[in-house]
């Protein structure tokens, strides 16, 4: 599309396919180094969740992974003609200096869609197709749920999976 070339990406993103823009974005993040536009509000505040939130998915910790994410602010639908039946939010994502992580990106991909896919079990259950040692599974880590991990805890638990299957 466009070689190696760096390119930024703004718009208004249909709100039916946002999230896949999102994934395929992450995809090529080593050209995007801006991303910015209007989304769904509930997705883009999904996608700039903190730990601890009921929103924090695996949109957010995989975005924030790569990038800083900062809700800009709210869009009122009686903006529009016709007005959506949503809010909309707009949102920018500035790559990280140093968006290579200290684990396996693939493994790490692979854990957090693991861990939230049962999002209420702990990692203990929701991890259990990784077949962990019974000595990696009694690590405190594994006692909590996958929202109360921030993306370096998710970092720190992909490299010990990795040592642990070895």
């Amino acid at each position: 599309m466009f070689g190696d070339e760096q390119f930024a990406i703004t718009g208004n993103f249909p709100y039916n396919i946002s999230t896949q823009i999102v994934f395929k974005m992450l995809e090529i993040k080593e050209q995007v180094p801006e991303f910015s536009g209007m989304f769904q509000k509930e997705v883009a505040q999904r996608i700039c969740a903190k730990e601890g939130n009921k929103t924090y998915g695996i949109l957010s910790v995989l975005v924030q992974a790569f990038y800083d994410a900062e809700y800009l602010f709210t869009v009122s639908p009686d903006v529009f003609d016709p007005p959506p039946k949503v809010q909309s939010g707009v949102l920018r994502l500035t790559r990280k200096k140093n968006f290579t992580l200290n684990c396996d990106e693939k493994l790490f991909f692979r854990v957090i869609k693991r861990a939230f896919n049962q999002r209420r079990k702990t990692l203990r259950n929701s991890l259990k197709p990784f077949e962990l040692s019974d000595i990696l599974k009694e690590d405190v880590i594994f006692d909590q749920r996958p929202e109360q991990l921030a993306v370096a805890d998710f970092i720190t638990l992909t490299q010990k999976i990795a040592d642990d299957t070895l």
